[in-house]
């Protein structure tokens, strides 16, 4: 048995940090397409929104735990929306990075995920995405919030153990454009609800009151992460 371990770790590592054929370029149109398909409308999109809280979420603890904030706890709700309660001095440095991580999180997690695949990281990127949302896991406060990172952590954890090759890069570029895409949507949103008077306790204006900046020009940093994230990492997945 030992031998076998010995022998299946090194095997397991170079499947790790090795680098995978990249997929033909009709793949990574159709996962864009795919991607976008579930962006786009509606009725689809309130549903995939979760996978954009679930990151939105994450963006605001690991910023907290970075800049010295104690996490507390992490909940997901039924209508997409999202809450990060962690302690700490009320203002400060540590808690305008914290309240600003969250909306450039899903497109900045999707930049890094098209660096991954730009450089044929394919497995790496299903790894460690597995990874977060096992760490997140153990945060999350709600019975919906875990159900949700559960489900989610597992189809990364079959297709990363399962799946050939070609399937595993098809996931990898959907997911990624995914982040990509539903990464510039939220902040339109957010706009949309603050031009009908809404949304007055919105990460912009928790930020406002923050550091005496307007909203809208937090909300304008909001978009320009995500459409630059897309632009970045479109040609990193495609190759230009």
């Amino acid at each position: 048995m030992a031998s076998t371990a010995a022998l299946a770790l090194p095997d397991l590592w170079d499947r790790l940090t090795g680098s995978q054929t990249d997929p033909d370029l009709w793949v990574v149109i159709a996962t864009a397409v795919a991607a976008l398909a579930v962006v786009v409308p509606h009725r689809l999109w309130r549903v995939s929104r979760n996978a954009v809280t679930i990151a939105h979420e994450g963006g605001h603890g690991l910023v907290a735990l970075l800049t010295g904030r104690q996490l507390t706890g992490i909940r997901l709700h039924s209508d997409t929306s999202g809450l990060t309660l962690s302690r700490g001095k009320p203002h400060g440095l540590g808690m305008i990075l914290t309240a600003a991580a969250g909306y450039p999180a899903p497109p900045l997690l999707g930049l890094g995920g098209a660096a991954l695949l730009g450089a044929g990281r394919i497995t790496l990127l299903l790894w460690v995405a597995t990874a977060l949302l096992m760490a997140m896991l153990v945060m999350i406060r709600n019975a919906y919030g875990a159900l949700t990172v559960v489900l989610t952590g597992g189809a990364f954890l079959l297709v990363s153990w399962l799946a050939g090759p070609q399937v595993q890069a098809a996931f990898a570029y959907a997911v990624v454009w995914f982040l990509l895409l539903g990464g510039v949507r939220p902040a339109f949103e957010l706009q949309a609800k603050r031009s009908r008077g809404g949304a007055g306790d919105s990460d912009a204006d928790q930020l406002s009151r923050l550091t005496h900046v307007p909203a809208g020009l937090w909300l304008f940093l909001f978009h320009a992460v995500s459409l630059c994230a897309l632009l970045g990492g479109g040609r990193w997945l495609l190759d230009l």
